[in-house]
């Protein structure tokens, strides 16, 4: 090897040597994540069409419950609200035990596929001023409710694991018209709920906990030409397009206003702090069901990212804070 040749090599190495380390690689950005619910979870075709959509995009929804409609018209007065006579509610109850065992088979279902069944009471009365011992009897009247669900309407089939899945797997809530308060802040630990779903913030933030209950709050979004805030919820659009009055979405309006203003609430955060967009909506298909067919386009939109996770409450709080036993719900 010539004399060149030799130091050229040594020059090399000593520069590799002395070069100073790459940077590191920045670290990778979170998946964002979209949290989507549904309120009430009555109708059967809804539930049906709200799983085939989460099949469709790998999807995980959270279904908040209202425990009325596992009760009958034989059966409804075994419920009484606070301060109500027995056998009432403000939405009814199911028409059938037929159309009960429909929606507990939906139910397991959706369970079975990693969906999470929520609470979101039972009467869908506003409890904004009821007291913590009202609340509590709400919350033991849901858990008996679904627990004896099977039994109380004389139905066969009640899966082994049912009381289980109700005593340990329920321990979200939203309520009802969102109308929260001092009874029910008090309430919802000692009742064993892990999260409240019934806030409203500007714009998404950051779930908080507070005396042991994280608190999630549905985001106001632009929307419309004007981009004035509305709730990220089917209700609050439809009051915001027609006034609360059902009308035909003839040109599509509604749904391409909503699926607009869903993809710049979701894009902020896409690209910016990826802080979870949630997204309310009830199984009434309003305005001639535009809000829910443009959940389904946003849903094949962004689901199916392989850097976005449509997830449940129950999964996001699972992967932030992680549970070390199950706690009872009820009262």
């Amino acid at each position: 090897m010539s004399a060149y040749l030799r130091r050229a090599l040594a020059a090399l190495a000593c520069s590799a040597f002395l070069a100073p380390a790459s940077a590191e690689e920045p670290p990778a950005r979170p998946k964002q994540a979209v949290i989507i619910s549904f309120d009430s979870a009555n109708d059967i075709a809804q539930w049906q069409r709200s799983r085939r959509l989460a099949a469709l995009t790998g999807a995980r929804f959270t279904y908040f419950l209202s425990c009325v409609f596992l009760l009958s018209p034989e059966t409804r007065a075994t419920y009484q609200a606070p301060g109500i006579r027995p056998g009432r509610s403000n939405i009814g109850f199911a028409p059938s035990k037929e159309d009960i065992a429909a929606r507990l088979n939906q139910i397991w279902l959706a369970r079975s596929e990693g969906h999470e069944i929520a609470s979101h009471a039972c009467g869908h009365y506003d409890g904004g001023k009821w007291s913590k011992e009202d609340w509590l009897k709400e919350f033991s009247s849901f858990s008996t409710v679904l627990a004896d669900a099977w039994r109380t309407s004389g139905l066969a089939g009640e899966p082994r694991d049912w009381r289980r899945f109700v005593e340990e797997e329920i321990f979200g809530f939203r309520a009802p018209y969102l109308s929260t308060g001092k009874g029910l802040s008090a309430a919802l630990s000692s009742a064993g709920y892990r999260y409240d779903a019934s806030g409203v913030s500007r714009g998404p933030v950051t779930p908080q906990a507070r005396n042991g209950v994280t608190e999630f709050a549905l985001p106001q979004i632009a929307e419309g030409p004007k981009g004035r805030r509305v709730i990220a919820m089917d209700y609050n659009l439809f009051v915001r397009h027609s006034g609360g009055f059902e009308q035909a979405d003839a040109n599509g309006q509604f749904e391409e206003r909503t699926l607009v203003a869903f993809r710049r609430a979701f894009d902020e955060q896409y690209n910016g702090e990826r802080i979870p967009l949630q997204l309310g909506f009830h199984f009434t298909q309003m305005n001639g069901g535009a809000y829910w067919r443009a959940l389904e386009r946003f849903a094949h939109e962004v689901c199916v990212r392989a850097d976005v996770e449509c997830i449940s409450y129950a999964d996001y709080l699972s992967r932030s804070e992680p549970r070390k036993s199950a706690d009872k719900v009820g009262g």
